[in-house]
């Protein structure tokens, strides 16, 4: 009598061991760890982290001002020391409810595109050389009386792809130009669009630690795969010495500290106690005002603390048949060589309620080959012109609800979560022609996995 019970408890645990096997465990849904908040809302990406103490929301509180303040011109009061040249006025300019820019759709306002510049070869600690009167990073604003460093166009370009099944999508990329320029542009300018990336997350993705982010590197592709992740090495001013890049499109920035730091020096052109000079230190736009630094460390303390402090949204609709079965095409076409699922976070050096997290966002962090029809030919770092910085993909399923587009990649060209799958090359070419193997109902099945992080 006992027999037939038995038989079908080992039915079932066999059945459960091949279902783990064929689908992978839906154990990602707290995508944050214990900072992750449920929800589909407009303001999801403002929210503070879940595991915050008492005395820890009253700081994010005030660091959300932070992040949210509009500069203006000296002298002031308050929020002095815009300028004289700049690209935008506060972050929250860029960063659009914390997350990711739309592409614009007019030229004179760019929203949280802006242009990288540098001209061939290395500086003293082997990152891009800045362009002789300009510096890194094209200025396109400027303050009463004084020149802006030149104007950002473009021209939109498409084209026609076709997946096995016959079916075709549109892709469009973009030529960039500078207009207008207040003074000559050397001929062998290097160029590079970026557009501003989501800011939740990234106290966690700092609390990754370094030999999880190295063992995953093969630079010299060891296990014949066609994936060779490699970190970027790059320079942190606060330590003066060589560390891990983690943040920015290539990886170019080792801490969060730094990229703030950058961000009010070459955004807002807002001087501050890492980076003390003007952005348009030595050029004619630049004012005779000494009132460097223009924001003190407690203001940018608390601005780092801002994204260290998000929470991350989790999973929705991880119950759904399609969801799941995209789940499954997403590991099978390999996405998760550079989409590394999870992590569990070391030691945060400040905050203890990043640390010890079970995370699940999706990157690797490292800097990967994407093909020619991606690269923007310009180095940074260890970066070269075809390689970019494997982006986190938590949250991504919510940039409608937040922002009201669906533009993605470096640039903004992806119209769709589709496109920018087609978009891969290089060593995302393999993907993207599983990708393209996929019946429409399998290609629906993937997106709808990407939707639902």
């Amino acid at each position: 009598m006992w027999r037939f019970p038995f038989v079908y408890i080992i039915i079932l645990a066999f059945t459960a061991c091949e279902d783990t096997i064929l689908t992978p465990v839906d154990d990602d849904i707290k995508q944050g760890g214990a900072t992750t908040v449920t929800g589909d809302f407009t303001t999801i990406f403002e929210q503070p982290a879940a595991n915050l103490s008492g005395e820890l929301i009253e700081a994010h509180r005030k660091s959300d001002l932070a992040f949210g303040d509009i500069f203006v011109t000296s002298p002031a009061i308050i929020n002095y020391g815009l300028g004289p040249i700049f690209n935008q006025n506060s972050c929250e300019s860029c960063h659009l409810s914390n997350g990711r820019s739309p592409f614009p759709t007019d030229q004179q306002q760019l929203k949280g595109l802006l242009l990288r510049i540098s001209i061939p070869g290395t500086n003293q600690v082997g990152g891009p050389v800045p362009v002789p009167g300009f510096g890194t990073q094209l200025q396109t604003k400027s303050v009463f009386g004084i020149q802006r460093e030149g104007e950002l166009t473009w021209q939109e370009i498409r084209a026609i792809e076709e997946y096995i099944d016959g079916e075709e999508i549109e892709l469009r990329h973009f030529k960039f130009t500078i207009e207008n320029p207040y003074t000559e542009f050397p001929v062998n300018i290097l160029i590079s669009p970026r557009i501003a990336p989501p800011v939740i997350g990234l106290g966690l993705l700092e609390a990754i630690r370094e030999s999880d982010i190295l063992s995953n590197a093969d630079p010299n592709d060891s296990d014949e795969d066609g994936i060779s992740g490699k970190v970027n090495i790059v320079w942190n001013i606060e330590t003066q010495s060589n560390a891990i890049g983690r943040f920015g499109w290539k990886a170019s920035q080792p801490t969060l500290f730094q990229q703030t730091a950058a961000a009010y020096q070459n955004d807002m052109g807002v001087t501050n106690p890492l980076l003390t000079s003007e952005h348009c230190e030595g050029q004619v736009q630049c004012d005779s005002i000494t009132d460097d630094p223009e924001i003190d460390m407690a203001t940018l303390m608390s601005a780092v603390f801002y994204p260290q402090s998000l929470a991350v949204p989790s999973r929705r609709n991880y119950e759904s048949s399609s969801v799941r079965n995209g789940k499954e095409l997403f590991y099978q076409i390999g996405c998760t060589d550079c989409h590394k699922p999870s992590y569990t976070t070391g030691e945060h050096p400040e905050h203890s309620f990043l640390s010890h997290q079970i995370i699940f966002p999706y990157t690797d962090l490292l800097l990967h080959d994407m093909g020619e029809g991606l690269a923007d030919n310009r180095p940074d770092f260890l970066a070269n012109g075809n390689e970019w910085r494997t982006p986190p993909l938590w949250g991504i399923g919510l940039t409608y609800t937040v922002g009201g587009h669906q533009n993605f990649l470096h640039d903004g060209r992806a119209r769709s979560l589709e496109e920018a799958i087609m978009w891969h090359g290089g060593e995302g070419q393999q993907s993207k022609e599983e990708f393209r193997k996929l019946s429409e109902e399998e290609r629906g099945e993937l997106i709808a996995f990407l939707e639902s992080l």
